[in-house]
């Protein structure tokens, strides 16, 4: 990842610190924050060993916009992803978790795009000739075909991988509407 040169390398110090090579002016979690909200990329290594600890502090920044009260990740799915730790497809999750996270961006644009072609339209979702449930059933047919890749999970054969593609889509399905009832909830 460091070799690219549009990456900012951040050097984790001992004593907690994090500095920003590109600046030489020590930075914070929120300035890490505002960072990833702007789009830069950036590196975080240990200082002393080096190691890449990117991951560990962008979770550090989740937990602290987390305890500010901004709440976006619900209980149930926290407990869900804990649950998949120790789960046969723990490395299918990451996968399945950004491209869940690139199409939910992907239509994020899109209707904002089409909130300011028809701005002050009630229905939003009209205007992109679908509605809530379209985006989802999209979302299910993108699941579909990426547990379709993954043979080790679904064997090949005469209609037994169809019928395991149907019983995740229908457990999907079901943890969609969980989400959707909690929404509405919150």
């Amino acid at each position: 990842m460091s070799g690219s040169e549009n990456i900012v390398i951040i050097k984790k110090y001992a004593n907690r610190r994090l500095y920003n090579t590109q600046t030489s002016m020590y930075v914070t979690l929120d300035d890490l924050a505002q960072m990833v909200k702007d789009g830069q990329e950036f590196e975080v290594v240990d200082a002393k060993t080096a190691k890449d600890i990117t991951h560990q502090v962008l979770t550090q920044i989740i937990f602290d916009e987390e305890s500010k009260g901004a709440a976006l990740l619900p209980i149930n799915f926290l407990r869900q992803l804990i649950r998949f730790y120790d789960n046969s497809l723990q490395s299918v999750v990451p996968h399945y978790l950004e491209m869940t996270m690139d199409v939910f961006t992907k239509n994020q644009e899109n209707m904002r795009d089409n909130m300011e072609k028809v701005f002050g339209s009630f229905n939003p979702f009209a205007a992109m000739g679908g509605s809530l449930e379209e985006m989802q059933r999209r979302n299910m047919d993108m699941l579909r075909k990426s547990f379709g890749m993954f043979n080790p999970f679904i064997p090949q054969g005469d209609g037994d991988k169809e019928a395991k593609i149907d019983a995740l889509t229908r457990q999907v399905e079901t943890l969609n509407a969980e989400i959707e009832k909690l929404r509405k909830k919150g």
